[in-house]
Protein backbone atom coordinates (compact mmCIF):
# COMPACT_ATOMS: atom_id res chain seq x y z
CA UNK A 1 0.00 0.00 0.00
CA UNK A 2 2.54 2.62 0.96
CA UNK A 3 4.36 1.21 -2.21
CA UNK A 4 2.03 2.70 -4.52
CA UNK A 5 0.97 5.75 -3.01
CA UNK A 6 4.81 6.61 -3.00
CA UNK A 7 4.66 5.40 -6.54
CA UNK A 8 1.64 7.88 -7.24
CA UNK A 9 3.60 10.74 -5.57
CA UNK A 10 6.75 9.81 -7.32
CA UNK A 11 4.72 9.76 -10.92
CA UNK A 12 3.06 13.43 -10.32
CA UNK A 13 5.80 15.32 -8.99
CA UNK A 14 7.82 13.82 -12.14
CA UNK A 15 5.03 15.10 -14.64
CA UNK A 16 5.11 18.30 -12.48
CA UNK A 17 8.66 18.39 -13.18
CA UNK A 18 7.89 17.68 -17.02
CA UNK A 19 5.79 20.56 -16.95
CA UNK A 20 8.16 22.96 -15.65
CA UNK A 21 11.08 21.96 -17.81
CA UNK A 22 8.86 22.49 -21.10
CA UNK A 23 7.81 25.86 -19.86
CA UNK A 24 10.73 26.91 -19.06
CA UNK A 25 12.08 25.93 -22.34
CA UNK A 26 9.29 26.99 -24.49
CA UNK A 27 7.72 30.17 -22.66
CA UNK A 28 7.93 33.34 -24.45
CA UNK A 29 10.00 35.72 -23.18
CA UNK A 30 8.52 39.31 -22.90
CA UNK A 31 10.16 41.68 -25.39
CA UNK A 32 12.07 44.69 -23.40
CA UNK A 33 11.09 46.91 -26.48
CA UNK A 34 7.56 46.70 -26.45
CA UNK A 35 5.37 48.24 -23.65
CA UNK A 36 2.59 46.66 -23.16
CA UNK A 37 -0.41 48.67 -21.81
CA UNK A 38 -4.07 47.99 -20.62
CA UNK A 39 -7.16 50.25 -20.95
CA UNK A 40 -10.54 51.12 -22.28
CA UNK A 41 -12.41 52.94 -25.06
CA UNK A 42 -12.25 56.32 -23.84
CA UNK A 43 -16.43 57.06 -22.77
CA UNK A 44 -17.57 60.49 -24.69
CA UNK A 45 -21.26 61.42 -24.97
CA UNK A 46 -22.92 64.78 -26.19
CA UNK A 47 -26.27 66.11 -24.41
CA UNK A 48 -28.67 67.15 -27.60
CA UNK A 49 -31.26 70.17 -27.51
CA UNK A 50 -32.55 72.77 -28.48
CA UNK A 51 -31.28 76.58 -28.63
CA UNK A 52 -34.74 77.76 -27.92
CA UNK A 53 -37.75 76.52 -25.30
CA UNK A 54 -41.02 74.88 -27.10
CA UNK A 55 -42.96 71.33 -27.36
CA UNK A 56 -41.44 68.72 -29.22
CA UNK A 57 -42.98 67.67 -32.31
CA UNK A 58 -40.58 64.68 -33.70
CA UNK A 59 -37.95 62.60 -32.62
CA UNK A 60 -36.39 60.56 -35.53
CA UNK A 61 -34.12 57.99 -33.64
CA UNK A 62 -34.69 55.25 -31.14
CA UNK A 63 -31.84 54.28 -28.55
CA UNK A 64 -29.45 52.30 -30.44
CA UNK A 65 -29.55 53.70 -33.78
CA UNK A 66 -26.17 55.25 -35.40
CA UNK A 67 -26.93 58.59 -36.60
CA UNK A 68 -24.53 60.27 -39.22
CA UNK A 69 -22.96 63.98 -38.82
CA UNK A 70 -25.58 66.44 -40.24
CA UNK A 71 -28.59 64.42 -39.27
CA UNK A 72 -31.95 66.11 -38.64
CA UNK A 73 -32.38 64.67 -34.93
CA UNK A 74 -36.01 66.52 -33.46
CA UNK A 75 -38.01 69.34 -34.03
CA UNK A 76 -40.26 71.35 -31.97
CA UNK A 77 -43.23 72.91 -32.83
CA UNK A 78 -42.69 75.46 -35.91
CA UNK A 79 -45.55 77.82 -34.96
CA UNK A 80 -44.91 80.18 -32.72
CA UNK A 81 -41.56 81.16 -34.30
CA UNK A 82 -43.29 81.17 -37.66
CA UNK A 83 -45.51 83.86 -36.12
CA UNK A 84 -42.80 85.76 -34.77
CA UNK A 85 -41.45 85.87 -38.37
CA UNK A 86 -44.46 86.87 -40.31
CA UNK A 87 -45.18 90.12 -37.76
CA UNK A 88 -41.11 90.89 -38.15
CA UNK A 89 -41.51 90.84 -41.73
CA UNK A 90 -44.48 92.81 -41.77
CA UNK A 91 -43.19 95.68 -39.34
CA UNK A 92 -40.33 95.62 -41.72
CA UNK A 93 -42.87 96.59 -44.88
CA UNK A 94 -44.31 98.83 -43.07
CA UNK A 95 -41.22 101.08 -42.10
CA UNK A 96 -39.72 100.28 -46.07
CA UNK A 97 -43.00 102.45 -46.75
CA UNK A 98 -42.33 105.23 -43.77
CA UNK A 99 -39.63 105.34 -45.10
CA UNK A 100 -40.01 105.97 -48.63
CA UNK A 101 -42.36 108.79 -47.73
CA UNK A 102 -39.89 110.74 -45.63
CA UNK A 103 -37.00 110.10 -48.50
CA UNK A 104 -39.78 111.98 -50.82
CA UNK A 105 -40.79 114.70 -47.88
CA UNK A 106 -36.97 115.57 -47.75
CA UNK A 107 -36.15 116.20 -51.10
CA UNK A 108 -39.49 118.23 -51.22
CA UNK A 109 -38.04 120.05 -48.30
CA UNK A 110 -34.66 120.43 -50.01
CA UNK A 111 -36.41 121.81 -53.43
CA UNK A 112 -38.22 124.54 -51.19
CA UNK A 113 -35.51 125.13 -48.79
CA UNK A 114 -33.44 127.46 -51.59
CA UNK A 115 -36.76 129.60 -52.80
CA UNK A 116 -37.69 130.40 -48.64
CA UNK A 117 -41.19 128.36 -48.78
CA UNK A 118 -40.01 126.28 -46.19
CA UNK A 119 -38.06 127.25 -42.92
CA UNK A 120 -34.74 125.01 -41.80
CA UNK A 121 -36.51 123.80 -38.98
CA UNK A 122 -38.85 121.90 -41.34
CA UNK A 123 -35.98 120.75 -43.22
CA UNK A 124 -33.86 119.54 -40.44
CA UNK A 125 -37.00 117.53 -38.80
CA UNK A 126 -37.41 115.77 -42.14
CA UNK A 127 -34.16 114.68 -42.20
CA UNK A 128 -34.29 113.55 -38.44
CA UNK A 129 -37.58 111.54 -39.64
CA UNK A 130 -35.64 110.17 -42.44
CA UNK A 131 -32.61 108.87 -40.11
CA UNK A 132 -35.13 107.48 -37.36
CA UNK A 133 -36.89 105.11 -39.90
CA UNK A 134 -33.65 104.15 -41.50
CA UNK A 135 -32.50 103.02 -38.40
CA UNK A 136 -35.91 101.48 -37.54
CA UNK A 137 -35.39 99.60 -40.88
CA UNK A 138 -32.15 97.89 -40.05
CA UNK A 139 -33.57 97.26 -36.51
CA UNK A 140 -36.55 95.28 -38.24
CA UNK A 141 -34.44 93.61 -40.40
CA UNK A 142 -32.03 92.23 -37.73
CA UNK A 143 -35.20 90.82 -35.95
CA UNK A 144 -35.76 89.45 -39.17
CA UNK A 145 -32.57 87.81 -38.96
CA UNK A 146 -33.28 86.71 -35.59
CA UNK A 147 -37.08 85.63 -36.00
CA UNK A 148 -35.46 83.67 -39.10
CA UNK A 149 -32.31 81.95 -36.60
CA UNK A 150 -35.25 80.99 -34.27
CA UNK A 151 -36.77 79.29 -36.79
CA UNK A 152 -33.66 77.54 -37.59
CA UNK A 153 -33.28 76.73 -33.47
CA UNK A 154 -36.75 74.22 -33.59
CA UNK A 155 -34.00 71.90 -35.43
CA UNK A 156 -31.44 70.19 -33.67
CA UNK A 157 -28.94 68.43 -35.62
CA UNK A 158 -26.17 65.77 -35.15
CA UNK A 159 -22.90 67.39 -34.01
CA UNK A 160 -21.28 64.73 -34.90
CA UNK A 161 -21.05 60.75 -35.86
CA UNK A 162 -22.64 58.63 -32.94
CA UNK A 163 -24.95 55.90 -31.31
CA UNK A 164 -28.36 57.14 -29.51
CA UNK A 165 -27.45 56.25 -25.63
CA UNK A 166 -30.58 57.62 -24.19
CA UNK A 167 -33.98 59.19 -25.79
CA UNK A 168 -34.95 61.16 -22.88
CA UNK A 169 -37.92 63.33 -24.18
CA UNK A 170 -41.42 62.12 -26.01
CA UNK A 171 -43.10 64.14 -28.24
CA UNK A 172 -45.29 66.40 -26.94
CA UNK A 173 -43.24 67.52 -24.01
CA UNK A 174 -42.58 71.06 -23.47
CA UNK A 175 -38.60 71.99 -23.47
CA UNK A 176 -36.74 75.15 -22.41
CA UNK A 177 -33.28 76.17 -23.98
CA UNK A 178 -30.39 73.53 -23.52
CA UNK A 179 -32.86 70.71 -21.91
CA UNK A 180 -31.16 67.57 -23.08
CA UNK A 181 -33.44 65.46 -26.03
CA UNK A 182 -30.87 62.75 -26.82
CA UNK A 183 -27.79 61.79 -25.22
CA UNK A 184 -25.67 60.70 -28.39
CA UNK A 185 -22.63 58.21 -27.97
CA UNK A 186 -19.79 59.70 -29.75
CA UNK A 187 -18.11 57.01 -32.08
CA UNK A 188 -15.50 59.12 -34.13
CA UNK A 189 -12.41 59.74 -33.22
CA UNK A 190 -12.38 57.23 -31.35
CA UNK A 191 -9.95 57.61 -28.35
CA UNK A 192 -8.24 54.59 -26.11
CA UNK A 193 -7.60 55.67 -21.86
CA UNK A 194 -4.49 54.06 -21.08
CA UNK A 195 -2.05 54.24 -18.15
CA UNK A 196 1.64 53.69 -18.64
CA UNK A 197 3.77 54.09 -15.21
CA UNK A 198 6.39 56.10 -14.42
CA UNK A 199 9.54 54.03 -15.35
CA UNK A 200 8.00 53.94 -18.94
CA UNK A 201 7.10 57.41 -19.19
CA UNK A 202 10.91 58.35 -20.81
CA UNK A 203 10.25 56.03 -23.81
CA UNK A 204 6.76 57.20 -24.95
CA UNK A 205 6.02 60.25 -27.24
CA UNK A 206 3.60 62.39 -29.03
CA UNK A 207 2.57 60.31 -32.06
CA UNK A 208 3.99 57.17 -31.22
CA UNK A 209 2.53 54.48 -33.19
CA UNK A 210 0.32 52.10 -30.84
CA UNK A 211 -1.29 48.45 -32.24
CA UNK A 212 -4.51 47.93 -29.90
CA UNK A 213 -6.10 44.52 -30.02
CA UNK A 214 -9.50 43.71 -28.38
CA UNK A 215 -10.34 40.38 -26.36
CA UNK A 216 -11.21 38.69 -29.28
CA UNK A 217 -8.02 39.20 -31.33
CA UNK A 218 -8.90 42.08 -33.52
CA UNK A 219 -6.10 44.80 -33.47
CA UNK A 220 -6.19 48.47 -34.90
CA UNK A 221 -3.60 51.62 -35.36
CA UNK A 222 -3.97 53.85 -33.38
CA UNK A 223 -0.95 57.04 -32.21
CA UNK A 224 -0.57 58.58 -29.33
CA UNK A 225 -2.24 62.28 -28.92
CA UNK A 226 -1.78 63.01 -25.46
CA UNK A 227 0.38 62.50 -22.44
CA UNK A 228 -0.67 63.62 -19.15
CA UNK A 229 1.79 65.96 -17.29
CA UNK A 230 0.17 65.14 -13.82
CA UNK A 231 0.64 61.78 -12.07
CA UNK A 232 -1.72 59.80 -10.85
CA UNK A 233 -2.80 56.38 -9.12
CA UNK A 234 -3.80 53.51 -11.19
CA UNK A 235 -7.13 53.27 -11.16
CA UNK A 236 -8.94 50.64 -9.78
CA UNK A 237 -10.68 49.73 -13.52
CA UNK A 238 -7.45 49.24 -15.18
CA UNK A 239 -5.56 46.08 -14.79
CA UNK A 240 -1.79 45.59 -14.76
CA UNK A 241 0.84 43.21 -13.45
CA UNK A 242 2.32 46.11 -11.03
CA UNK A 243 0.85 47.16 -7.87
CA UNK A 244 -2.39 49.65 -8.05
CA UNK A 245 -0.14 52.11 -6.05
CA UNK A 246 2.50 53.15 -8.21
CA UNK A 247 2.01 56.67 -9.83
CA UNK A 248 0.75 56.09 -13.66
CA UNK A 249 0.22 58.82 -16.35
CA UNK A 250 -2.58 59.07 -18.85
CA UNK A 251 -2.37 58.61 -22.45
CA UNK A 252 -4.76 59.50 -25.12
CA UNK A 253 -4.31 57.30 -28.01
CA UNK A 254 -5.99 58.09 -31.20
CA UNK A 255 -7.38 55.22 -32.95
CA UNK A 256 -8.53 54.05 -36.49
CA UNK A 257 -12.31 52.34 -36.23
CA UNK A 258 -13.46 51.52 -40.38
CA UNK A 259 -15.34 48.63 -38.94
CA UNK A 260 -17.27 50.77 -35.76
CA UNK A 261 -16.57 47.68 -33.88
CA UNK A 262 -14.75 49.43 -30.84
CA UNK A 263 -17.42 50.27 -28.59
CA UNK A 264 -17.17 52.66 -25.90
CA UNK A 265 -15.92 51.10 -22.40
CA UNK A 266 -14.47 48.14 -24.43
CA UNK A 267 -11.32 46.98 -22.46
CA UNK A 268 -8.42 46.72 -24.85
CA UNK A 269 -4.64 45.99 -24.60
CA UNK A 270 -1.94 48.78 -25.94
CA UNK A 271 1.15 47.41 -27.49
CA UNK A 272 3.99 50.71 -27.94
CA UNK A 273 7.06 49.74 -29.85
CA UNK A 274 9.93 52.07 -28.32
CA UNK A 275 12.27 51.48 -31.45
CA UNK A 276 9.92 52.79 -33.78
CA UNK A 277 10.92 56.01 -35.68
CA UNK A 278 9.49 59.04 -34.34
CA UNK A 279 6.53 60.15 -37.05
Amino acid sequence: MRKNILISVLSIALVVAVVLWIYTIFRVKEDPDLITLYGNVDVRQVDIGFRVSGQVSKLVYEEGDRVLEGALMCTLDPSPYDSQLEEAIAAALALKVNLDNAEVLLQRRLELIGIGAVSMEDLDNARANRDQLVANLVQAEAAIVGAQDNMEYTRAYAPTEGIILTRIREPGTVVNPSSPVYTLSVSSPVWIRAFVNEPHLGRVHYGMSAEVFTDIGKSYSGKIGFISPVAEFTPKTVQTSELRTDLVYRLRIYVDNPDHELVQGMPVTVKLNVKAKRS
